[in-house]
């Protein structure tokens, strides 16, 4: 097992006031959000809470308004083409819907970041796609197609393929999405022999609550944009924070709504306060 999580444990992603807009609308709030060598980051929220814009700045994919984002010490806006290319050695990705190509096998799949990224031959290289492919118990599944697999196969598949270069951080979108309770929970099994076989930092985005339960060290949960609490399991259940108990009970909130703002919405004009008429 990992050694215990402290506050001194070096932190593998730091981020520190990041805003983000989609044109006009204003979706990251300035926030502050961490992540430490080693460490089962769940993240959570509903939907429109900003958590998937995180993941998608996390890994490059958004250009930010304001704010710093480091990862494995590293400022990502000051790295070049070359420190990019470098940075993203280190981090694998498993996406929601596995994102295999479905004109490859499963084993030319996992190779793919080696063929990208290194000089390894090719007897090597199916290797190491058989080793991942053991870890994450599909040995002997390298020549069948990704239509030939489950579900569940497939999240392992791309899961297998997000670790082939042995990152030091992985991130994971909804790993359980789509799965029965037994599947789900066998991947869950695997993230977290993932952590501590490979002493990777992880990342998850899922809306699972049992899941995350399972095998988060802390849950940041999103809302609005805006950070509403990051703590272990038992601190997030025991939140007296309305809107948390929402989301860990599924409860809808009664929005209040504002006539003149839901006049502008209507018909795409912006009014001021107190005022019919239109600014």
């Amino acid at each position: 097992m990992m050694t215990e999580l402290t506050a001194d444990t070096p932190l593998a992603i730091e981020v520190t006031g990041l805003v983000t807009h989609y044109g006009p609308r204003k979706i990251l709030n300035g926030i502050d959000f961490d992540v430490r060598e080693g460490e089962i980051m769940v993240i959570m929220g509903g939907s429109g809470s900003g958590k998937s814009t995180l993941m998608r700045h996390l890994l490059s994919l958004e250009q930010r308004t304001a704010g710093t984002m480091k990862l494995l010490g590293q400022d990502v806006a000051e790295l070049d083409v070359k420190g990019r290319t470098e940075l993203s050695k280190k981090i694998g990705v498993a996406f929601q819907s596995g994102a295999l190509f479905s004109s490859m096998s499963v084993g030319e799949n996992i190779k793919l970041p080696l063929a990208e990224h290194t000089k390894l031959d090719d007897l090597t290289q199916d290797i190491m796609a058989r080793m991942k492919l053991e870890v994450v118990d599909l040995a002997g599944f390298e020549d069948l197609m990704p239509s030939e697999l489950s579900g569940g196969m497939i999240k392992r598949a791309a899961m297998a393929r997000a670790i082939i270069m042995d990152p030091k951080i992985l991130f994971c979108d909804e790993p359980s999405a789509g799965l029965d309770p037994v599947v789900a929970s066998a991947l869950d099994d695997l993230i977290l022999k993932l952590r501590d076989a490979m002493r990777m930092s992880i990342v998850v985005v899922t809306h699972e609550l049992d899941s995350a339960f399972k095998i988060a060290d802390r849950i940041t949960v999103l809302d609005r944009g805006d950070i509403l609490m990051c703590g272990t399991v038992d601190e997030i259940r025991g939140s007296s924070n309305q809107r948390i108990q929402n989301i860990l009970n599924r409860r809808t909130e009664e929005e209040i709504i504002d006539a003149d703002e839901y006049l502008a919405r209507l018909t795409g004009t912006d009014y001021g306060p107190q005022t019919d008429t239109p600014l």
